[in-house]
């Protein structure tokens, strides 16, 4: 449970029913294909090799699949804080200091007009802020995502309805930064 910041039915809906039809819609799409022997990841990671006539229900099931797989090892009951470590210092190195990181990732969910997602990415060993549309996801651009937080309403309406930056603001409680660590280590 990531009460109060996250609520349970929220969480729960976004789960079962929003991750799930992108699961199920990607199976649908590659169905008796060779690309059903690839990840998820690496499906979405080279667009390019699928077929034109799925290739938009792999880009946003596929995206949508990757996308909050990675997000739900990010969130943790435990999490907050900052990050330490390697990750502190690279974040403090790049952004300057973990609370100007902190504005300038707020800034990208916040600026993401419609649905979509805020990311730190890997990207040629360094550590960037970006943001994608919809479910595209950063491996289609080459990018390697350690920090994901989904900004599509379905992600925070029950609980935040139009307050997107109040939910920004309460992710940063539930950010699992071990997680992103990792992440972050096997990625420069």
């Amino acid at each position: 449970a990531l009460d109060p910041h996250i609520d349970k039915e929220t969480m729960t809906i976004h789960h079962t029913k929003h991750h799930n039809t992108y699961v199920t819609n990607l199976n649908k799409a590659i169905e008796g294909s060779a690309l059903a022997e690839k990840s998820v990841d690496e499906l979405v990671a080279d667009l390019n090799a699928v077929p034109e006539d799925i290739r938009t229900a792999v880009r946003n099931n596929g995206g949508g699949h990757a996308n909050h797989s990675l997000f739900w090892t990010l969130l943790s009951p435990n999490g907050g804080g900052e990050p330490t470590g390697e990750l502190a210092e690279e974040i403090k190195s790049t952004f300057g200091s973990f609370d100007q990181f902190k504005e300038k990732f707020a800034a990208a969910a916040a600026g993401r007009f419609g649905s979509g997602w805020a990311w730190l990415v890997v990207n040629n060993g360094k550590l960037e802020i970006t943001s994608t549309p919809n479910q595209d996801s950063p491996l289609s651009e080459g990018k390697t995502p350690v920090l994901g937080l989904d900004v599509w309403e379905h992600a925070y309406y029950l609980n935040y309805q139009n307050r997107r930056p109040d939910y920004i603001s309460a992710f940063w409680n539930v950010v699992n930064w071990d997680e992103v660590a990792r992440l972050y280590s096997e990625a420069k």
